[in-house]
């Protein structure tokens, strides 16, 4: 049977954020392996930093030591859990036989902090129970001792698997051919609520090919939305300078007022919409209007659409505002375009750490996060990925590239389902299309 922590998934958390970004792994639990000083010391001696927790019937006591129990001088850090809530001190370097009363000798009333196992009692100074807001009482009895080896979540083993991924997806989408060469580039349409970061992921894709983090398209500080035109952007790979197989078409953003008329989607989606084209919410879109393009080739439709949203922000969306997204949906259903969802800024979610994004999806918040999306909205689950964009970074990252590469890797799979369901009327044409303008070129 496999041994379990007394510690909650929130006080686990808490506790990771304040170490700056830990894993824990379960060492040593005394009612399970005994109640004994040697016992502990054989599982948990050269482990590195380790933390111990102190269960008593008042409270809960977590001792954090830079260098484990077979190291001289630890610097260590208390911690008082009250519920969710941590109070914290730093104690004086002290050797770990003095944290653990071995002997009889050891044990010292002026001592910050020790832990006898035999007698289940835990000693501290006055001046650490005061720091810890803990009850006037210098000696408390536990019922339960646990020591964890911590470990940083982002070693070198991590960052360098990382690496070889996002290389590997890199080389994937550089070598991307759509469905039967129907079309040289995938046409990628991101729709959603003004804010949700749209304009943001493009950048961010744009980023990782070019080397560096780069701001072509407009993003707005106070959330109210840059784009009022229809923007198509290809992408240029800095690598070798070639065109990459895909197009990112950025749409004024959805809004219960100013945005981006529902109607339009579906001149969008035909590819009736020309670059540039400028977006009135006053006067939605007609045939015949501006450059409207009266018969659209394959290339110019979209052939895969992604819905942006915040993450932070599903909770507090409008009744009329999911009405227009499930609208919108039902307009790519009819169209037959496969559609999935982008979730930005898991990042800032409150308990997210950097280290949480390399396996983002079981992380307890964003869990939660992609059920409500499916609840409120009605997606599918597996339809709804999460991506990190560059905001305020000037160094391109890892991370965040793998999480932005593995969603664009998804829709260019879906656009090949797109592709591959077309009528075979409809694909003979356009092949026909495209053998006579090679002939030509």
């Amino acid at each position: 049977m496999a041994v379990t922590t007394h510690l909650t998934w929130m006080q686990e958390k808490k506790l990771q954020n304040c170490l700056g970004g830990k894993r824990f792994s379960l060492l040593f639990k005394a009612s399970v392996h005994e109640f004994s000083t040697k016992d502990l010391l054989l599982r948990c001696y050269n482990q590195g930093p380790t933390m111990t927790v102190i269960y008593s019937d008042d409270c809960v006591i977590v001792a954090y030591m830079s260098q484990g129990y077979d190291e001289q001088n630890n610097f260590t850090i208390l911690f008082n859990l009250e519920g969710t809530k941590i109070l914290k001190c730093k104690i004086q370097p002290v050797s770990p036989l003095k944290v653990l009363n071995l002997f009889k000798q050891y044990k010292c009333k002026n001592l910050d902090f020790q832990i006898d196992l035999k007698e289940r009692e835990v000693t501290m100074s006055l001046n650490t129970i005061e720091k810890l807001t803990l009850p006037q009482c210098e000696i408390v009895s536990f019922q339960e001792c646990e020591v964890f080896r911590c470990e940083d979540l982002l070693d070198t083993r991590k960052m360098k698997g990382l690496s070889e991924l996002r290389e590997s997806l890199l080389s994937a989408i550089r070598t991307y051919k759509p469905y039967r060469d129907l079309v040289r580039q995938i046409r990628i349409l991101l729709l959603g609520p003004v804010g949700a970061g749209k304009s943001s992921f493009f950048n961010s894709i744009k980023s990782v090919f070019r080397g560096h983090v780069t701001h072509q398209a407009s993003v707005d500080s106070d959330r109210t939305g840059k784009s009022e035109q229809y923007r198509t952007y290809s992408i240029k790979d800095g690598k070798d300078g070639n065109v990459l197989p895909f197009v990112l078409c950025d749409s004024m953003g959805l809004s219960e007022k100013k945005g981006l008329c529902v109607d339009d989607i579906f001149y969008i989606l035909k590819g009736h919409i020309p670059d540039r084209y400028q977006f009135n919410f006053m006067k939605p879109i007609t045939p015949g209007c501006g450059n409207y393009i009266d018969s659209p080739m394959l290339k110019d439709r979209i052939h895969c659409a992604a819905f942006v949203f915040d993450a932070n922000s599903i909770e507090h969306l409008s009744d009329e505002m999911v009405a227009k997204i499930k609208r919108a949906r039902r307009e790519m259903i009819k169209c037959g375009v496969v559609y999935l969802v982008l979730l930005t800024c898991v990042d800032s979610m409150d308990l997210i750490v950097r280290g949480d994004l390399i396996d983002i999806y079981r992380c307890m918040p964003v869990k939660l996060k992609i059920e409500k999306v499916h609840k409120k909205l009605g997606f599918a689950i597996s339809d709804i990925l999460v991506v990190s964009n560059y905001t305020s970074e000037w160094d391109l990252d890892p991370i965040k590239d793998v999480l932005n590469l593995s969603a664009l890797r998804q829709m260019l799979l879906a656009a090949d389902d797109f592709l591959e369901d077309l009528p075979l009327g409809e694909t003979a044409i356009e092949e026909r299309q495209l053998t006579s303008v090679q002939k030509k070129n």
